[in-house]
């Protein structure tokens, strides 16, 4: 993982720690058991338990160094009242021809389209950033362009 920032909300960040503190007090302990016991059975060579607690085990180390370099390098937002759209902010746009949609733009850690969550890095979030209320911008999709207009900026 690289070392840019990591736009997260008080809520994320705290939810990453409760899973990283999950991670290292729980789960390290079960795989660890669980290796024991798979150990006991005999010929590690073609032991299949083994093999797949030697995976699990690896799955949480990697789990733990990404969530470890998110907090790291984590920006706690929280919502932006400036009138442009930064992270954290809470956009209102409309697609022209189309339906109004509401989106609070966050890092991408906490992206969620189908909750109305959108990355700051995603095509529509990064056109968004930086422009203010009675702004369009045009979003490159796999379809062609689409212009949104914002109406509302929180």
């Amino acid at each position: 993982m690289n070392n840019e920032p990591q736009y997260l909300s008080k809520e994320k960040y705290a939810e990453l720690e409760a899973e990283l503190n999950n991670l290292k007090t729980v789960e390290r302990k079960e795989v660890a058991t669980h290796l024991e016991y798979a150990k006991s059975l005999g010929d590690l060579s073609e032991n299949a338990e083994y093999q797949e607690a030697r995976d699990k085990q690896a799955d949480i180390e990697d789990r733990i160094k990404e969530v470890e370099a998110i907090l790291k390098n984590a920006t706690i937002v929280s919502g932006r009242h400036s009138g442009t759209v930064d992270v954290g902010s809470k956009v209102t746009i409309k697609k022209t021809g189309g339906d109004q949609k509401d989106y609070l733009i966050v890092g991408s850690e906490e992206a969620d389209m189908a909750a109305g969550k959108i990355s700051h890095l995603s095509p529509i979030g990064g056109a968004l950033i930086g422009k203010k209320k009675g702004e369009s911008v045009k979003v490159t999709t796999p379809k062609g362009a689409v212009e949104y207009s914002i109406i509302e900026v929180k």
